[in-house]
């Protein structure tokens, strides 16, 4: 089961990442303005962000059989056909739209809907390593990716892509999805029994809580402070000098990092509780971004190997602490449905931060300014650990 919603996160996501690759050769070719490019990815997160709801409602009726399998037939359905488009709107329909779509059904609405069904004491470690299959999907998918746009065009790499994912389709379907969603042999009866001696949350009474709320920003600021830098790194590091093989690389190493970041500080979270460790995180992040702003004056090479160690260690920790807080404090009958609104606010944020990077350059022809604005998101993100009572007690252990 773990195994199962890692590899469906690494493909959803990784597939999703390879855009960072794709900005240089589409902007050379279609003559796009950097906002432009970077709006794309930004449709793609906040059609992630508003199908998220809906991918938990879908998830709680139908089930993951159904959910997985429209995943990847649409992200196989994007990359094919936009393998053939011309116009900037095409691209948001495809590589924006409906991969956002598909990343939602593959990525960690239903993945924690399923993984809260099979643990309890280490739900936190388990969704953890479940989340790590997003840096896993950059570190595999990203690098080769860019190795095939060396080699060929763009539109024959969306091509290949495409055929691979239209290729995993079948076997996603032939699963045996029955016992999976079962769940547990010890937590059967229990969900059976339904509210029983734990509240049944429902989404509209989860949606008058400060807890709620507080989960909401906390993805939201995060999301808006890292990804209005995350989306432009490689097109930054080649711009300074650096090749594009070795910024893709760097890229990848730093999603390799967030691997070993995301799974430790899911057993650290369940140990100590998240309130020090995800602070840490947020330390480490600051840090990475930092310098990267020391790069825009030294462009030397041993600087990368400091912003992949802060940046990548601490890329994505939060979000594995967030998810199972979500499922603890909200357990029941619709906790995919709720976990899909709070999710949600993680991909508005992203989308808004993609856009924000690339629209400060623009503005500023820097990339400074977008360093500043990133920070300063990432010390708003954190305060709901330290004021909010629920979340700053927070123990990590059921």
């Amino acid at each position: 089961m773990l195994a199962l919603c890692l590899l469906l996160n690494l493909i959803g996501r990784g597939t999703a990442d390879t855009y960072v690759v794709f900005l240089l050769p589409l902007e050379r070719d279609l003559d796009w303005s950097r906002s432009q490019m970077t709006s794309v990815y930004s449709v793609y997160l906040l059609v992630n962000g508003l199908t998220a709801p809906l991918i938990g409602l879908m998830f709680d009726r139908v089930g993951p059989r159904v959910v997985y399998g429209l995943g990847m037939a649409g992200l196989a359905l994007a990359y094919l056909l936009a393998s053939r488009m011309e116009s900037l709107w095409q691209f948001y329909l495809t590589v924006g739209a409906i991969t956002g779509f598909a990343v939602a059904a593959l990525g960690m609405v239903p993945s924690s809907g399923l993984l809260s069904r099979w643990f309890r004491e280490r739900l936190s470690s388990a969704i953890s390593i479940a989340f790590a299959g997003v840096g896993l999907g950059a570190l595999l998918i990203v690098p080769a990716t860019q190795s095939l746009l060396s080699r060929l065009g763009w539109r024959e790499t969306y091509q290949i892509l495409g055929l691979v994912l239209l290729a995993v389709v079948p076997v996603i379907l032939c699963l045996p999805w029955k016992a999976i969603v079962a769940g547990h042999p010890e937590y059967r009866g229990e969900r059976k029994r339904g509210p029983g001696a734990v509240r049944d949350w429902t989404l509209r009474d989860a949606a008058r809580t400060l807890n709620f709320w507080s989960l909401a920003w906390i993805f939201f600021f995060t999301s808006v402070g890292m990804f209005s830098v995350t989306v432009q790194t490689v097109v930054y590091l080649v711009e300074l000098g650096f090749s594009a093989i070795l910024a893709a690389t760097v890229f990848g190493t730093a999603s390799m990092l967030s691997v070993i970041g995301i799974v430790t500080t899911g057993a650290l979270a369940d140990r100590y509780g998240p309130r020090r460790t995800v602070s840490a995180t947020y330390a480490g992040s600051i840090a990475g971004i930092i310098v990267l702003f020391i790069v825009s004056w030294q462009p030397r090479a041993e600087w990368l190997v400091l912003y992949v160690t802060f940046f990548g260690l601490c890329q994505g920790a939060r979000g594995p602490i967030i998810s199972s807080m979500t499922t603890r404090l909200f357990a029941g009958s619709q906790v995919a449905t709720i976990y899909g609104v709070i999710y949600a606010c993680n991909a508005f944020g992203a989308g808004l931060g993609a856009l924000m990077g690339g629209v400060i350059h623009d503005l500023t022809d820097s990339y400074r300014p977008g360093f500043v604005f990133s920070v300063a998101c990432l010390l708003v993100a954190v305060l709901p650990f330290w004021r909010v009572p629920a979340l700053r007690d927070f123990s990590g252990r059921r």
